[in-house]
């Protein structure tokens, strides 16, 4: 060719994953630093729909758009990344899309593998809101570059170097690409005396980062604060002090800022900007990704058209994800963020937890609340998991009505949130010019650590003894079978056991609900609907609804009438919405629903066949030996009996003589101190 654009070869683009993947990070970053135009990061896959669909897009819908959207991005060397996993999209995954994160990556990277991924990293808190054994985060990065991500964004939620410190060294061990991040909070160009977020402060921070390894800088601007003069100052003297690093920014648009700003980084020397599809972009989301590729004009190739036909596909999708959309999102959003100071990424959830606890029209009042929060917390970023501890916070002030002079005098007496007496105890580490005072030592009164101290000193997870994998991974499959259970399996359950667990009695109950169609998924079928399954080729059902019988207040279940291709299928169910579990048998009654048994607790009883219990040989309190008789089940006119795995006391007992039961409901609990 002998056409060039700004000095970049017109239809040879560079292939960055190949940089990276074959030369090593550094090769990257210095071909990033000798890119003459400015580079831009698509973050529609993640932090997109994370801000403006509360993290409910599907695995599957991301994948309908995978293979055009590498081949839109893949024929210009101005796409930087997809930020696609990571951040609230782990938990999420299991905890409401019932999908494995794991598959996500994995599926996404087969029909995307030109494109450099890239995710969120929560520096020692890895992907969770605690923090955990430096081994779990090694053993994590490691996982997650081989599983096909290429980009580690770390960040710690204080910008603690101690907890940053672990984040970025465990990523770069995995042989990824990480950007160590500054989270952006206050005004840089404030010259308040007492504006303790200056330049200053974020150049000593930066260089910290870079001493730590870090192959690029990035700038996290969780709630939009960063405006054109801003963006021009910072980037402008973190670009003389570190010229052979690449720096990459990130904002939320949430006062309609976003794309000037980002326009104003490149301008001054930013190498890449993050943005979101169209139909993806604005209010608490990314600014849009087509008037930022405008507003660069030949300073980036990124084909408009393109983008276009993407945007089409995202339009539609946004549409049937209209229950997670907040109709009072675009009225609670707008300048007065430089105020409250409240992330993109929590404006969802926090509108959703305000009507959730009878503050539906009073956000004005939690916006305030949550500026006063974050005074009484020190002043500090906010970002997940810090922003919860601000949010939980405003909440209560905001239910309460406490007056802050109240609040400070009382806080050893008040029943404050977990999070917050957990933040002024150290667990996240310390905030940027310390805790405030007097509230902290008021909080602390009364509330010592487990072991006795009054708080943590230094990195919290530095005292945690390293995970035992082997001896997790034994366990797991012993209780789900050697198929079911990977590293990958190991590490959820490290990083979430709870979520994990019922993640897979869900799985059990239900089969893969990743398969269904959206539409199916997110909203229940009605009687007389008529709807197609494709589960692969030649296996396609038209399905209809044909009668839901009444509710079984003994089993917690339905009986369901499907057509299926013409025949009648008859399913009996679990009803999880009409009925609450109720672990109360002193009337002689048995729970309208059942717990299932916790398959990774040896002393958890439960059924291994529906039948009927016709003998309870245990009261609660009892102490009982291994191999004791505790329950006797009849099943089919077979009669077996249940008997203690180990030996100890009965801590719960959940069934009485004649209760119905299905496979695996909870009978019984019982605690040892061996």
């Amino acid at each position: 060719l002998d056409k060039k654009k700004n000095g970049n070869e017109v239809g040879n683009p560079i292939h960055w994953r190949k940089t990276l993947r074959e030369q090593g990070p550094k090769a990257l970053a210095k071909a990033v630093r000798n890119h003459q135009n400015t580079l831009v990061t698509d973050t529609t896959w993640r932090d997109a729909h994370q801000s403006l669909l509360a993290t409910r897009v599907r695995t599957a819908d991301i994948l309908k758009a995978a293979e055009a959207t590498n081949t839109a991005f893949n024929g210009t060397s101005d796409v930087f990344s997809l930020e696609m996993w990571g951040g609230a999209t782990f938990d999420v995954s299991m905890n409401f899309l019932r999908e494995c994160p794991w598959d996500r990556l994995e599926k996404l990277r087969e029909r995307t593998p030109d494109m450099l991924f890239q995710m969120l990293l929560r520096g020692a808190n890895a992907v969770g809101y605690t923090v955990y054994p430096d081994n779990v985060v090694y053993d994590f990065c490691k996982q997650a570059y081989e599983s096909g991500n290429d980009i580690f964004r770390v960040f710690d939620s204080l910008n603690y170097i101690e907890n940053m410190e672990l984040g970025v060294k465990a990523a770069v061990a995995s042989g990824g690409f990480v950007e160590a991040t500054i989270c952006y909070t206050g005004d840089v160009t404030s010259n308040d005396p007492e504006n303790k977020y200056n330049l200053k402060y974020y150049l000593a921070f930066a260089e910290k980062l870079v001493e730590l390894g870090a192959h690029a800088l990035a700038v996290k601007d969780m709630a939009g604060l960063l405006t054109p003069k801003a963006t021009t100052l910072l980037v402008t003297e973190l670009r003389k002090k570190f010229p052979e690093t690449p720096i990459h920014l990130h904002t939320h648009d949430t006062a309609g800022m976003g794309v000037a700003s980002m326009f104003a980084g490149a301008e001054a020397g930013a190498d890449i900007v993050d943005g979101a599809i169209d139909a993806m972009s604005g209010l608490s989301s990314q600014p849009c990704l087509g008037a930022l590729v405008a507003a660069l004009g030949e300073k980036n190739n990124v084909d408009l058209d393109a983008l276009q036909v993407l945007n089409e596909y995202w339009e539609s999708v946004r549409h049937q994800y209209s229950p997670f959309e907040v109709q009072a999102l675009s009225a609670a959003i707008g300048s007065n963020v430089y105020k409250h100071e409240i992330p993109g990424g929590q404006y969802t959830n926090l509108l959703f937890q305000s009507k959730q606890l009878g503050l539906d029209g009073r956000f004005t009042e939690v916006k305030k609340a949550y500026a006063l929060a974050n005074k009484l917390l020190g002043d500090i970023p906010k970002v997940t998991p810090s922003s919860k501890t601000v949010g939980d916070l405003a909440q209560f002030i905001t239910t309460t009505k406490i007056s802050e002079e109240e609040l400070v005098q009382s806080a050893a007496i008040l029943p404050l949130p977990n999070s917050v007496v957990e933040y002024m105890q150290g667990a996240l580490g310390p905030p940027p010019g310390g805790f405030s005072e007097p509230f902290r030592t008021n909080v602390l009164k009364g509330r010592p650590l487990k072991d006795g101290r009054d708080c943590f000193v230094g990195r919290p997870g530095s005292e945690l003894p390293s995970y035992d994998f082997k001896s997790a991974e034994k366990n797991l499959k012993e209780a789900y079978g050697e198929k079911r259970i990977t590293n990958k399996e190991v590490l959820s359950h490290a990083l979430y056991p709870s979520v994990f667990k019922d993640y897979l009695a869900f799985e059990k109950t239900f089969g893969d609900c990743s398969r269904l169609p959206t539409h199916m998924f997110l909203r229940p079928m009605t009687v007389g609907e008529e709807s197609q399954l494709h589960l692969g080729q030649g296996k396609d059902y038209y399905i209809q609804l044909d009668h839901i019988d009444e509710f079984d207040e003994d089993l917690g279940t339905r009986t369901v009438t499907l057509e299926v291709n013409g025949e009648n299928w008859f399913i009996r169910t679990p009803d999880i919405v009409t009925t609450e579990y109720s672990s109360d048998t002193s009337s002689g009654t048995s729970p309208k629903r059942r717990e299932k048994k916790d398959p990774t607790n040896k002393g958890s009883i439960g059924t291994s066949m529906p039948g009927q219990i016709v003998a309870v040989n245990v009261e609660e309190y009892d102490e009982v030996k291994e191999g004791q008789t505790l329950f006797k089940l009849s099943a089919m006119k077979m009669e077996t009996e249940i008997k203690a795995p180990m030996s100890g006391t009965i801590t719960r007992l959940l069934a009485v003589q004649g209760d119905s039961v299905e496979s695996d409901d909870l009978l019984a609990e019982i605690y040892s101190d061996d």
